[in-house]
């Protein structure tokens, strides 16, 4: 059986400087393969010391047993602070714990259930755009990009991707994404609060010309809600809840916070997630044929359907595996800690990492495999269990990881209802993580009526 594409491992030593270029470039190749068996690896630099932490025990004890003592780490939040300002995705302590009292009520329970028509009507028109490309070979991620934020903008603000100013953003997001934002020399090097950061001039423009875009959207609400217009869409919800300690909501600004990062994280991480899925697809086409016949199951806009999509639950549990859009969360401790018998200094950087976690050798049976099948085996409900983070975990999940479980499923198999695919090039695509887990040259699949 073919693996699916994994990128090479660096060698174990290497300078500083050569590490640092090699993270420039990926963040995945710049770490050695002993990671893949490692329970625990220290890595220091002149100026702080990092631990990679791939033991469940501590994975638990850092992000549901004592979240509090280990925040997020500034380090990766340098590059993305033009975008994000304060948002949800950087903050820690009380002002986090603020936002996600008024961010997680839009998430729970049935408001799923109530944003279900929107992700249908995003499914229907992403396979109306295939439809008009039938026959022909596109870059897919591409495609799944435009999906994904047709999947915002319809479930947050009510508007499709085609409305002027959603499609604003969605152009200038791709600007972003190709400045590499994230790799900020202060994510390597740690400087003073008041020291300048230094972005690139494109990054900055185009994070300035997102936020005004997002600004009028929710200046726009703001207004309708006042009015009694509003839809009751997400971002409705999210800016007519209060703070139940507080009584505070969020003002304009930071409410343009949130939805940049709701763009971000919901967008981005959906597309990655959906192109390695259906590239897995184009490679294993029998179980892109069992996708296909379950799918004939989606006639009709009824959020019931997905009781019976179980399979294609299954293939994006397996992608999100092999492919976590995030591939590393980084935490900070607080104070001294002990680590497998290894002493752990105050502001060390500790890395959680879902690549390495879920493709862990001493863990998982046959972890470079793709096989669905393998979540219904004790080996594979073990491991959903201590080993499976693809939206991190305990209090600082993703509040839209169960949105993301019913979108997934649902463009997978909505696309492979109608089309099939496949992967005609010499070389498998190449994974590369920036801002998340693409590949380094696109997937190219060729789209074709069945």
């Amino acid at each position: 059986m073919t693996q699916p594409p994994k990128p090479p491992s660096r060698p174990n030593k290497v300078s500083l400087w050569q590490y640092m270029k090699l993270f420039r470039q990926d963040i995945l190749s710049a770490q050695p393969a002993r990671l893949y068996r490692a329970w625990m690896a220290e890595f220091r630099t002149p100026f702080f010391r990092s631990y990679m932490v791939n033991q469940p025990k501590l994975v638990k004890e850092v992000l549901k047993t004592r979240p509090d003592d280990f925040p997020k780490s500034d380090r990766i939040g340098e590059g993305l602070r033009p975008l994000l300002g304060n948002s949800v995705f950087l903050t820690n302590g009380d002002t986090w714990k603020r936002q996600r009292r008024i961010i997680d009520p839009a998430f729970e329970g049935g408001r799923v259930r109530e944003t279900f028509g929107a992700m249908w009507d995003a499914a229907e028109a992403a396979a109306h755009r295939l439809d008009a490309v039938a026959g022909q070979t596109v870059e897919i991620e591409s495609e799944t990009s435009h999906a994904a934020a047709d999947v915002i903008f319809r479930t947050l603000f009510s508007i499709p991707i085609e409305h002027a100013v959603a499609r604003d953003v969605f152009e200038e997001f791709r600007i972003y994404q190709r400045s590499q934002p994230i790799l900020n020399i202060a994510a390597f090097v740690p400087l003073p609060r008041w020291m300048p950061r230094l972005f690139r001039r494109d990054t900055r423009a185009s994070a300035a010309r997102i936020r005004a875009l997002i600004t009028q959207l929710t200046q726009t609400r703001m207004a309708e809600i006042d009015a009694g217009t509003a839809p009751a869409d997400l971002a409705t919800k999210i800016m007519t809840t209060t703070d139940p300690e507080t009584g505070d909501r969020f003002d304009t600004d930071e409410m343009v916070d949130q939805v940049a990062i709701f763009f971000l994280a919901g967008h981005e991480t959906s597309a990655s997630a959906l192109a390695w899925a259906l590239y897995l697809m184009a490679q294993f086409p029998d179980w892109q044929d069992r996708l296909a016949a379950e799918a004939q199951a989606m006639q009709d806009c009824d959020f019931a359907v997905m009781s019976k999509l179980r399979l294609s639950r299954d293939v994006f549990r397996e992608t999100l595996r092999l492919y976590p859009p995030v591939p590393m969360m980084v935490r900070e401790t607080k104070c001294p800690e002990m680590f497998r018998e290894r002493a752990v200094p105050k502001r060390s950087q500790v890395v959680l990492s879902p690549w390495h976690l879920h493709r862990h050798e001493r863990l998982w049976e046959r972890p470079d495999d793709f096989d669905p099948d393998r979540w219904q085996t004790e080996n594979g409900k073990q491991c959903g269990r201590d080993a499976y983070i693809p939206f991190s975990e305990g209090a600082r999940v993703c509040p839209g990881a169960g949105f993301a479980m019913i979108e997934g499923p649902l463009l997978l198999s909505r696309i492979l209802r109608d089309f099939r695919i496949s992967y005609e090039e010499d070389t498998p695509p190449v994974p590369v993580a920036h801002l998340t887990v693409r590949s380094k040259s696109g997937i190219r699949l060729k789209i074709v009526r069945r």
